[in-house]
């Protein structure tokens, strides 16, 4: 069995995430103490008390989704007997997910990957004003068929595809009304679903440059490790493990379209039958049954995600 971990993005985020890990495990508390250090502040009162609308926030939810992340993947590697480099064909993360790949990989510190979040998540907060940009879900329409209609509005504005997440639901990011021009268009080229989504700002579209300038110099001053499994980058679909491509990569993620789906069927095309999303929630899980059909998915981030794990290796 060839496995592949994956590492979710934002939007997986809830109240209380990891609490249960921290409280049963010393490996998981260590690195939610690593990451509040890291930060000077208590994130992990954040995410364990919220409030909520406290945790959603950009510069929050990302370095606390890592957080969680990395709490599992101690914890597999302590009470699993997981070794990184000996289980694992390959690591890969949906956006901020890279991040925590990187850091389950030894690319990155975790106290460095919680800084450079912390930088991503109030950069790309920052750089286009509230109500300018927006970002929409098409369901039911290929890729191809998207970056047409995107095309079609981005004479209103800004309008790209964002991410390419697999079972037919592609995300398009950009100005306001190049969106919603968008979403209308969708309707009438036979999408199943069209619709504005909640969020604070246009990611992964041109609009986030500023993010991806902040993010360069950010990643210049930290020490990039080859990852001890290689790295299926966002923006290439493909595996990476060299560290200056890593950062490259990085850096054009913040303005490029996440290739969840290209990079879902590189690893199954590469002999991956196994795939286990590490922390917060389901999302990545139900998207890669929907593209790799066949294979074994599953989540870990809870006490008995990690006893489920360990009986199934026995």
């Amino acid at each position: 069995m060839t496995v592949a971990f994956v590492f979710p993005g934002q939007g997986s985020q809830t109240v209380g995430m990891g609490k249960a890990l921290a409280d049963a495990f010393a490996p998981a508390r260590r690195v939610f103490e690593e990451v509040d250090a890291a930060l000077g502040e208590r994130l992990s009162d954040i995410i364990w008390n919220g409030p909520a609308e406290k945790l959603t926030l950009t510069e929050n939810a990302q370095p606390a989704l890592m957080a969680v992340s990395l709490a599992t993947t101690r914890v597999l590697e302590a009470e699993a007997g997981i070794d990184l480099k000996r289980d694992v064909a390959f690591v890969a993360g949906h956006s901020l997910g890279e991040y925590s790949a990187l850091a389950a990989a030894r690319s990155f510190s975790i106290a460095d990957a919680a800084r450079l979040l912390r930088v991503r998540g109030r950069a790309m907060q920052k750089a286009v004003p509230v109500g300018i940009g927006a970002m929409a879900a098409l369901i039911g329409l290929e890729l191809g068929d998207v970056k047409v209609i995107a095309a079609e509005a981005a004479g209103a504005g800004v309008c790209a595809a964002a991410n390419d997440n697999g079972g037919g639901q592609v995300v398009l990011s950009g100005e306001k009304t190049a969106v919603e021009r968008a979403v209308e268009v969708a309707k009438v080229r036979g999408a199943k679903r069209a619709m504005m989504l909640p969020v604070s700002a246009p990611f992964h579209c041109s609009l986030m440059q500023p993010a991806a300038d902040a993010m360069a110099e950010a990643l210049s001053a930290v020490v990039v490790k080859p990852p001890l499994v290689p790295l299926v980058a966002n923006v290439l679909a493909r595996p990476i493990s060299e560290p200056a491509g890593i950062v490259r990569c990085l850096v054009e993620q913040v303005t490029g379209t996440v290739r969840w789906r290209e990079s879902v069927l590189f690893m199954a095309q590469a002999g991956v039958t196994s795939f286990h999303e590490i922390g917060a929630g389901r999302v990545l899980a139900g998207l890669i049954k929907r593209i790799a059909e066949g294979a074994s998915v599953s989540s870990i981030g809870t006490p008995e995600d990690i006893a489920r794990f360990k009986a199934a290796r026995r």
